[in-house]
């Protein structure tokens, strides 16, 4: 199983849904850097479990601890570990599941694949591996911000067929982003999405959504063509995911109703250097950053665990009928804004690193 992401800023995460802890180990990190619990916790919160009435019950607070890798502060360039105890482990609530598996779920093509796995929780498949993945990318975003002013903000710019109007992309914040529990920035949308959430949520049922993101500040230069273009490592990025089942960037999929004269993006000076007066490249073209905003969506697909009950069949081909009960999230997209942000700070850092060592100086 491949738990690992990166080249030379190196992310192994650890743990599962129920196990005692979760975590991450970040190999490749710069040393000097200013770096305290308080840098991390900030997006582990945002990503936490339990923060509003319409995310999974949940409780757990989900406080990091680093174990190694820095001293008084500083970043020593050896690996970092951080860890984030499981306190509210509930592995009773899945009994159902050992023997049945939950429809679109990862329970039967793991345990066809490994002839066993984690039935509580899903394991590794469970969205609590994340954890591992913000607390890395909070530590990259820290570094592209001081090296680069690098911003990446994410927002819910869609849930089930609700779609909001398109954000100015050079304002949009997080603060903006965080004023409304369903994390999307216009207000009377968040009030729409978050009524069709609390419907689900009545039907014991659950509802997908679209994540949206903006990279600002990029420098020109990340991404290294041919298998390693930009784009494609935010794809991988964005698609090992839980529950993500689509990625486009730039004008994407919209893009193929367009003339060539329409969709390319004009150099003028802007600056001090060239820049487009469009940006339907997303700020990639040739798998490479222009140091125009990288932006680009993700689509997230229903939960697979819900309360409705479901006619299927155990492992055995039995018939049987599954209602679960484990806690789950009616609609996964709030809580994967900073999931989001930090499998892209993930990205840009390691191409950063890589572009560096392929041009010193």
């Amino acid at each position: 199983m491949s738990s690992t992401f990166g080249t030379l800023f190196r992310v192994t995460t650890f743990g599962e849904s129920h196990c005692k802890g979760v975590g991450v180990v970040v190999d490749g990190c710069p040393p000097a850097m200013t770096l305290i619990e308080a840098d991390i916790q900030p997006q582990l919160s945002r990503r936490r479990p339990g923060q509003s009435d319409i995310s999974t019950p949940r409780s757990e607070a989900d406080q990091v601890t680093i174990y190694s890798g820095t001293e008084f502060g500083k970043t020593l360039g050896t690996p970092i570990m951080l860890l984030v105890h499981n306190r509210d482990q509930r592995p009773q609530d899945y009994g159902e599941m050992s023997r049945i598996p939950r429809p679109s779920h990862a329970d039967y093509t793991y345990q066809m694949k490994y002839g066993i796995r984690a039935s509580s929780g899903g394991g590794r498949s469970s969205a609590r591996e994340t954890i591992g993945r913000v607390a890395a990318g909070a530590i990259a975003e820290k570094w592209l911000k001081e090296n680069f002013g690098v911003e990446i903000v994410a927002w819910v710019s869609q849930v089930g067929d609700i779609a909001a109007p398109a954000v100015d992309m050079g304002l949009v914040s997080r603060a903006e982003v965080d004023r409304h529990i369903i994390r999307c920035p216009h207000a009377d949308f968040a009030a729409r999405m978050q009524e069709r959430v609390e419907e689900v949520l009545a039907a014991k049922d659950s509802t997908g959504g679209i994540v949206s993101c903006v990279c600002r500040n990029v420098p020109v230069g990340l991404g290294e063509p041919v298998f390693d273009k930009l784009e494609a490592r935010l794809a991988q990025a964005m698609l090992s995911l839980p529950a993500t089942k689509g990625f486009d960037i730039g004008s994407g999929f919209a893009g193929i109703s367009l003339r060539g004269s329409e969709h390319n993006d004009p150099f003028i000076q802007k600056d001090q250097r060239l820049g487009t007066s469009s940006n339907h490249s997303g700020g990639v073209q040739g798998g490479i950053s222009n140091a125009e905003d990288i932006y680009f969506r993700v689509a997230f697909k229903p939960v697979a665990t819900i309360g409705l009950a479901q006619e299927t069949v155990d492992f055995e081909g039995k018939p049987t009928t599954l209602e679960a009960k484990g806690r789950h999230d009616p609609c996964v997209v709030p809580r994967a804004v900073p999931i989001v942000e930090s499998m892209a700070a993930l990205v840009l850092m390691d191409l950063a690193l890589r572009q560096a060592v392929r041009r010193p100086g």
